[in-house]
C-alpha cells in the first residue's frame, strides 16, 4: 500500500490522521521505510541560511520522528516489523560542505539507534539504518552536478538490501548502520 503524504507540510494531528486511516485499512503495519529527504545547499555551516537548515532537518528529521512515532502502535502489532532509515555516509562521517544535510543524517542514526534500543526485547519491532552510497538519483546529481550518473548504479540494483531489512531474513538485526554498496 502507497499513501502519498506531505511530510513538509503536514502538521502532528495528520500524522496520528495517517496512522487511524492505516490501522482501518490493515489493523497492522510490518514495516516502515524512511526513504524521502532533501539535501538543501551544499556549503559551509557559516554561510548556511537558517531557512534551509531549518527546511532541511524539518523534512529529514522531524518528519521521521512524527511518522515513526505516530505508526509505532501499528509495528507493535506486526510478529516481525521492520523500521528502516536511509541514511548517508555524510551522517556517519561529517564532511565539509554538507551542511544541514550532514547533520540530519547524524539525527537519522542517532534516531535509529535510539529506537532500536528502546524497542529491544520489548517487542518484535527492530530499526536499523541504509547508506545507498552512489546512486543514481535527482539528488545525487544534485550534490554532484558534474559527476556522469551512468557511472552509479540505478535504485532497483541496491534494493536488496532494502528487502532484505523489510523482509523475514532480518529478524533479529536491530540497531545495525548498513550499506548497500
Amino acid at each position: 500500500m502507497v499513501i502519498p503524504f506531505d511530510l513538509e507540510s503536514a502538521d502532528p494531528a495528520q500524522y496520528h490522521d495517517l496512522a487511524t486511516m492505516i490501522e482501518r485499512k490493515v489493523g497492522r503495519l510490518d514495516g516502515l521505510l524512511h526513504n524521502a529527504s532533501i539535501i538543501g545547499p551544499r556549503t559551509s555551516v557559516e554561510h548556511l541560511p537558517g531557512e534551509d537548515f531549518m527546511q532541511v532537518m524539518h523534512v529529514n528529521v522531524n518528519a521521521t520522528f512524527m511518522l515513526t512515532q505516530a505508526l509505532l502502535p501499528l509495528l507493535r502489532r506486526s510478529t516481525d516489523a521492520s523500521v528502516a532509515f536511509t541514511s548517508s555516509s555524510v551522517g556517519r562521517k561529517g564532511r565539509a560542505q554538507w551542511g544541514a544535510y550532514g547533520v540530519s543524517k547524524f539525527a537519522t542514526e542517532g534516531l535509529m539507534q535510539t529506537l532500536a534500543d528502546e524497542l529491544e526485547g520489548v517487542t518484535s519491532v527492530r530499526a536499523n539504518s541504509i547508506n545507498p552510497g552512489a546512486t543514481r538519483t535527482g539528488m545525487r546529481a544534485q550534490a554532484y552536478p558534474d559527476e556522469n550518473p551512468q557511472n552509479n548504479p540505478a535504485p532497483e540494483d541496491i534494493m536488496p538490501v532494502y528487502l532484505y531489512l523489510m523482509g523475514p531474513d532480518s529478524k533479529g538485526i536491530n540497531g545495525q548502520a548498513l550499506n548497500a554498496q
